[in-house]
């Protein structure tokens, strides 16, 4: 023991030092706790808003005309500059 520090410090600490230990171990069990419960949750959650998909999206083509296709390529050619 310290023979400097009064009985009563020792104690204090020795307390202080078991209630840190204390609340690590409650701390870590209520986020464990809380995370299972999280990911059950997400899994019973269901989109119902957005329709299911069964795959990729499809792909989307616009046809141009000649002028936007010749503004397309004026584009491509002054960013291709950079």
């Amino acid at each position: 023991m310290l023979q400097n520090v009064s009985i009563l410090q020792q104690i204090g600490v020795a307390v202080l030092a078991v209630a840190t230990v204390v609340w690590a171990v409650g701390l870590v069990r209520v986020l464990r706790r809380d995370r299972f419960d999280v990911d059950v949750w997400r899994q019973a959650q269901t989109l119902a808003a957005l329709p299911a998909q069964s795959g990729p999206p499809r792909a989307e083509t616009v046809e141009l005309t000649a002028d936007e296709r010749v503004a397309f390529a004026g584009l491509v050619r002054e960013f291709g500059r950079s």
